[in-house]
């Protein structure tokens, strides 16, 4: 018995076709989107709080995950400018964690369980917005990640918070952590597009204008609280940026996803 190909099955119905962008829209051109990670697509302040808090109910938990973040710049920089080899994220991370302890009152704690603190990053949970906003994006783009995290701690954390990407792209592909131009221009080269092809999507001005620099379009993204609701953050809006959404369901809309 022949059947018609294009008919659904009963019950089921197909997903809208996202809507074609006009040709004069900035993203008119791009096929993927690449998005920071961290302060864009999850939450670390509120996670490592909430988990520090759960773990150690007498610590500064606010005061400990801010100064945990302060050493990321620092401990990559050494990187960068060749006064460490190349070392993962989740060593960093772990090297700033050790420094942490004495100051905090947990110098006592043993190796596994500074191991099970330092997995934490691998544990962030998404905002909000962020799986229903990605899905519908996923679309009309191909979505791949472009984190200073290695791919490990991509991998579980996408796994855990259910984020659907179709790529995990980090600093440890190329080398090189943001904002060197090699980790930018590698994604183009990943998949084989002109620059212009591809949007970074990002929570921080200065990614993406290092994006920018080297031929990205740039979408960014309001997370007001990313450093805890008693520390807003000034989210105006850059005329330099290409898109300003409020969250990623707001960029899904305005790609007309």
């Amino acid at each position: 018995m022949n059947e018609q190909l294009d008919n659904a099955p009963s019950g089921l119905t197909s997903a809208p076709s996202p809507t074609a962008l006009p040709a004069s829209h900035p993203l008119a051109h791009v096929e993927v989107l690449a998005f920071d990670i961290f302060g864009t697509v999850v939450d670390w302040h509120g996670s490592i709080t909430r988990e520090l808090r759960a773990l150690y109910p007498g610590l500064d938990a606010d005061t400990f995950a801010l100064a945990w973040r302060q050493g990321y710049q620092p401990a990559m920089e050494k990187v960068r400018t060749g006064v460490q080899g190349w070392t993962l994220l989740d060593d960093l991370h772990r090297g700033i964690l050790d420094d942490l302890l004495p100051r905090f009152g947990l110098a006592h704690l043993d190796e596994a369980r500074r191991r099970h603190l330092n997995r934490v990053w691998h544990r962030l949970d998404a905002w909000a917005d962020s799986v229903e906003g990605l899905t519908r994006l996923k679309q009309r783009y191909t979505l791949t990640t472009l984190s200073n995290g290695n791919i490990g701690l991509l991998t579980d954390m996408a796994k855990r918070a259910g984020l659907p990407w179709d790529c995990v792209l980090s600093a440890e592909v190329f080398r090189a952590y943001k904002p060197h131009p090699d980790t930018y221009l590698g994604v183009a080269r990943v998949f084989d597009l002109a620059p212009r092809q591809v949007a970074l999507v990002a929570a921080h001005h200065e990614d993406l204008a290092a994006a920018r620099d080297c031929g990205l379009c740039t979408a960014y993204i309001e997370r007001p609280h990313e450093f805890g609701a008693a520390r807003p953050k000034d989210v105006s809006p850059l005329p330099c940026n290409d898109v300003h959404a409020a969250s990623l369901t707001d960029l899904a809309g305005q790609l007309g996803c």
